[in-house]
């Protein structure tokens, strides 16, 4: 399982994953302070270190899985303190994969200005680049399934009139377990696949497959 390929698989791809991660917690924590909740900051997750905000078993899985599925930690969020509450949790849970979403195109960008230029660059950092596009993107539409507790099912919750949300409430619990399925099923590149592609392409001239 864990071989020379893996091994130089992982030297590459978990920095991109690291901060990736990192950036999108930051980001929710950003916003949840630009809508008035204090909470993240005070628990030291205001922050771009990525000590702050790994998870254990996230990281365990990450590994495991070789790097096909893991998780960092949530962000806090305490929806007294906010102004506007349902406002505030759609775009407190758009942050992350908004944030992916950026960091790929900045990374895609840097990517076809280096292959345009032919700057002559080591095999390793044009590997960096093309894996920091694909995770970013891939992490930005994973975390838009509408299911809990991925970004999705919040966002989905904001817009619902309050019948819809009691409703969505309901299937709710069942959620985790919907989302091992399709995981471990291979669903999910089935579903998203064709987005991630498509966006990766758009971002960096890269074809995936």
């Amino acid at each position: 399982m864990f071989g020379e390929d893996f091994l130089q698989r992982a030297i590459i791809a978990a920095p991109a994953i690291l901060f990736a991660l990192t950036v999108h917690e930051f980001f929710h924590a950003w916003t949840a302070l630009r809508f008035g909740d204090t909470t993240a900051r005070d628990q030291g997750r205001l922050t771009l270190n990525p000590l702050a905000h790994l998870d254990m078993m996230g990281t365990l899985m990450m590994f495991l899985s070789q790097f096909r599925f893991g998780w960092a930690k949530p962000v806090p969020v305490n929806p007294n303190n906010l102004r506007d509450p349902r406002r505030a949790n759609f775009w407190i849970s758009a942050a992350g994969p908004i944030s992916n979403l950026g960091l790929a195109f900045i990374f895609g960008s840097l990517l076809r200005f280096v292959l345009s230029v032919g700057i002559d660059i080591p095999l390793a950092v044009l590997m960096l680049l093309k894996i920091s596009v694909i995770i970013n993107v891939s992490l930005a539409f994973f975390n838009l399934i509408p299911l809990f507790p991925l970004d999705g099912s919040h966002m989905l919750q904001s817009v619902l009139p309050p019948e819809q949300r009691a409703a969505l409430d309901k299937l709710q619990r069942f959620s985790p377990i919907l989302l091992m399925l399709l995981i471990f099923s291979g669903m999910t590149w089935m579903i998203l696949g064709p987005f991630i592609s498509m966006t990766v392409y758009l971002f960096s001239g890269m074809r995936l497959g």
